[in-house]
């Protein structure tokens, strides 16, 4: 594989449902995995993505408003501010090939009480992405989830991982080349498993399983 894993979540997700056999798939992955345009691909290939979306921003590490603390109303396609003032559609461009609608007002920003706590600017402005509704969509789905996804996802996930990098030494592989590597992980995993399945059933059931 190649770039980072916000390349990659449409394609291991695609993958995953081929190996499973179904035309519908649920995936959870991490933050690492967020990025927009993957998340609508996987929608457009029957995949649910859950992925939390990282916080870029400084605003709220500086003790203002983040763009979560703005509600968008679609039917009047504005956004509504924690001052409860509206901020209109002002402009569309094209940036990186993604359509991103701004919206703001600059006369009740700058009547505001709560500007110091918002922007250092002359008027805060949102930007909204052309499919931004998919990741409110699915942030709607982390949200209301009956226990947190991603405490499922360590207790799932990050177990075997952390103790399979500890046994690796948590640097490298040792081995070079994709078919190798490939080889390397597939015996680390292998290894795993048997030693879970001694731990939960016992050495002498095992062995029994496996010569049945």
């Amino acid at each position: 594989m190649t770039g980072s894993d916000r390349q990659q979540l449409t394609a291991m997700s695609a993958k995953g449902k081929a190996a499973m056999g179904v035309e519908t798939l649920e995936v959870l992955a991490d933050r690492g995995y967020f990025s927009g345009e993957e998340i609508v691909a996987c929608e457009a290939i029957g995949v649910t993505p859950n992925v939390p979306k990282p916080l870029t921003s400084n605003a709220k590490a500086e003790g203002r408003f983040g763009k979560q603390d703005f509600t968008y109303l679609p039917d009047q396609d504005v956004y509504r501010c924690p001052g409860g003032a509206l901020l209109r559609h002002h402009m569309t461009t094209v940036e990186r090939g993604l359509t991103l609608h701004r919206y703001w007002d600059r006369a009740s920003c700058q009547a505001c009480p709560l500007k110091p706590q918002c922007t250092p600017s002359v008027e805060r402005r949102i930007t909204r992405w052309e499919h931004e509704a998919t990741l409110e969509a699915m942030q709607r789905r982390l949200d209301l989830a009956p226990q947190s996804l991603m405490k499922l996802r360590r207790k799932i996930v990050e177990h075997p991982f952390g103790t399979i990098k500890a046994w690796m030494g948590s640097t490298h592989f040792l081995m070079k080349r994709l078919k190798n590597v490939k080889t390397e992980i597939s015996l680390h995993v292998l290894a795993y498993n048997l030693k879970r399945v001694m731990q939960i059933l016992g050495t002498g059931p095992l062995i029994a399983a496996m010569r049945a």
